[in-house]
């Protein structure tokens, strides 16, 4: 098995020689020069969509083919940063940090008058700005490159070259202060930007141990979470499918972060971690895995179960270097170093790993989410022996390396290639919305809010119908709010006047059967109450105001001496009927007290009626009292159209007769 995978390796690694191009060579010789060790340097490399290799080395950007032969070397006149992976665009371009800018590199303008590198963000750009670049992500659904600035802060550039906006970890919205904590001066971005394809949202840490959440198109924090009591130092890695990875190299420690609050959803440890190189990959199941110096492969699922791949050779290796996702986005590259001797110590709930003498190095191509093996390389000695006829035998090579290769040439891989946008695309439909309720956990408050709602609702039906019937009184458009409320609170208190007084003469009327002039009076006053109560139903009514049904009847039963019937009329106009011992002149009183016209009648028994007390009086000073109840009735009610029916008095015929 181990002579096989030789094989293979040389296969892909050994270049022909007639490609070698007098560019390259020209290259190797200006770098050997400049270098201070007979080998150059080679940055983390970047697999393109073509399954080619893109990697920095000096002040060149090499393109590779699958076999490790280098096809163009494009000069960038500024220091690559070697710890900067660059980044592609799908559309052939590739983005790159070199000093203290980010150049645009277009491969396919190579041999045309059109500049193959751009600079799109730093000195001498259509972008100023200087400072140490921490770090960079580029979006293509939103075709804008997001660049961190030590010190400075995070900053949006369309991919056309344009500034879209910047952010500092200090923020005042509202009055309020957000980000940094109590340290105002030395706090700072101290990560790369992280973007969320599926939420449109990016995430940056700073100095102080906080995880911001920002949205693409605008630099306010959708949220800010504090993990200084729990380290900080941590790296941000985007699952793309709902959750946001925190990992803490120094705790040996693995978080997922709700992308819409910021919460913890899960939490587990790990083995030790390399602090500087170490980095974990998702894949297109939604699995994160990373390798420990333990030797073993820590994969989680979107629900943090938690797998220990790679058992079989972990007890005596270490994995260094973070694996590589292959094409198909469902399979991981992992280079495991097998030591002579290794041994493992615990102080202070920290994990510390001691290996000698690297013997092995083990090549494993698996998918996290099954556990299934593809594919498994073993080989013997240095690792540079294996690319002695290779153009990566001019370079300083390590497992990182290899395993982008290996990606590149799909070694052990049968499983079919896929595009970016189709992983992006699975792993988003792996998000599962969650309802969020801000009242969570409270229900006290929910029931007192929906009551507060509920009332609100209610005073709100009121006051509209209120208006609606208010404003409909032609009466209140002519005159005015003030007088219509004047007039039906005089009305009020006039009724309920009136109503003393009934009362008063029932009582009078039970104790002396034989006083027909109360009757008299009583029944003028009956009416007068009506003729109150039809205005407060009609003319004066905020829609609650009703016509009174009488009672059965008003006066005492028969006693021996007289006879008295009540009768009601469907309309619910009162007939009443007397049959009593009275005097020719108590029945000219009786029937003179309703001759009088309506156009006679006044309203200025408002203030007479105030504040006095019905009491029993003389004959005079009652008949007196009953004809200015009369004349009040006098008010008019007028309406459009209806000026004739709407001018009633209510007048009630009583028939005395003698037996």
């Amino acid at each position: 098995m181990a002579t096989q995978c030789l094989a293979i390796l040389l296969l892909l690694l050994v270049p022909s020689i007639l490609s070698q191009s007098v560019e390259f060579n020209n290259f190797l010789k200006t770098a050997e020069v400049t270098a201070s060790k007979g080998a150059l340097e080679l940055a983390n490399p970047l697999i393109g969509h073509s399954g080619k290799v893109y990697a920095c080395s000096g002040k060149s950007l090499l393109v590779f083919e699958r076999n490790g032969t280098v096809a163009w070397i494009i000069p960038l006149n500024y220091m690559c940063n070697v710890h900067i992976t660059p980044v592609d665009d799908e559309r052939g371009k590739i983005y790159l940090v070199a000093e203290d800018r980010v150049l645009k590199v277009t491969p396919s303008n190579i041999a045309t008058s059109e500049s193959e590198v751009d600079i799109l963000f730093g000195p001498n750009s259509t972008i100023g700005g200087s400072g140490e670049i921490i770090g960079f992500a580029i979006s293509i659904s939103y075709s804008s490159l997001f660049v961190t600035i030590k010190n400075r802060g995070l900053f949006a550039i369309l991919l056309r070259g344009e500034l879209l906006w910047s952010a500092g970890p200090l923020l005042y919205r509202f009055g309020y202060r957000q980000g940094c904590k109590k340290n105002l001066e030395d706090c700072y971005f101290t990560s790369a930007p992280v973007v969320d394809q599926c939420e449109g949202t990016l995430y940056v840490s700073n100095t102080e141990g906080q995880v911001y959440s920002l949205y693409i198109r605008s630099p306010h924090f959708r949220w800010i979470q504090d993990f200084s009591s729990f380290d900080k130092s941590m790296t941000l890695v985007s699952g793309n499918n709902g959750l946001m990875y925190v990992i803490f190299p120094r705790r040996a420690s693995v978080m997922a972060l709700e992308v819409s609050t910021g919460n913890v959803v899960w939490q587990n440890d790990v083995g030790p971690l390399s602090t500087d190189q170490s980095l974990p990959v998702v894949d297109s199941n939604g699995w994160i895995s990373i390798g420990s110096l333990d030797g073993f492969l820590y994969s989680f699922s979107p629900t943090g179960d938690m797998k220990k791949l790679l058992e079989s050779s972990a007890y005596d290796s270490a994995i260094q270097v973070s694996p590589v996702l292959d094409c198909s986005g469902f399979g991981v590259y992992v280079s495991q170093t097998l030591m002579d001797s290794k041994t493992s110590q615990t102080i202070d709930n920290y994990t510390y790993i001691s290996a000698m003498k690297p013997i092995d190095i083990v090549f494993t191509l698996l998918a996290p989410a099954t556990g299934t093996v593809y594919w498994t390389g073993k080989f013997s000695g240095e690792l540079s022996s294996q690319v002695s006829k290779s153009d990566l035998r001019h370079f300083e090579l390590n497992d990182r390396i290899l395993l982008t290769f290996f990606s590149s040439a799909r070694i052990g891989n049968t499983l079919q290639c896929y595009s970016t946008r189709q992983k992006i695309s699975w792993t988003c439909s792996q998000v599962k919305p969650k309802p969020f309720d801000i009242y969570t956990g409270n229900e006290k408050a929910i029931l007192l809010l929906v009551f507060f709602q509920l009332v609100i609702v209610v005073l709100l039906a009121f006051s509209v119908r209120f208006c609606c019937i208010f404003w409909r009184k032609k009466k209140l458009q002519d005159h005015g709010l003030l007088r219509f409320l004047e007039k039906r609170r005089f009305l009020h208190y006039k009724k309920r006047t009136l109503s003393r007084m009934i009362s008063k003469l029932e009582r009078r009327t039970t104790e002396d059967s034989t006083a027909n002039e109360a009757l008299t009076r009583m029944s003028e006053i009956v009416k007068t109450k009506e003729g109150v109560e039809r205005k407060l139903s009609t003319c004066y009514s905020l829609g609650s105001d009703r016509v009174i049904s009488q009672r059965g009847s008003l006066l005492p039963v028969y006693d021996g001496k007289g006879k008295s019937h009540s009768f009601h009329s469907s309309r619910k106009e009162s007939v009443m009927v007397f049959n009593a011992i009275s005097d020719s002149s108590s029945s000219e009183r009786s029937n003179s007290s309703y001759s009088s016209d309506d156009e006679s009648r006044s309203e200025d028994m408002g203030s007479k009626l105030k504040g006095k007390e019905i009491v029993e009086e003389g004959p005079s000073e009652f008949e007196s009292s009953s004809r200015m109840f009369m004349n009040s009735m006098s008010i008019e009610c007028e309406t459009k159209g209806m000026e004739g029916k709407r001018r009633m008095w209510l007048k009630r015929r009583t028939f005395s007769s003698t037996n």
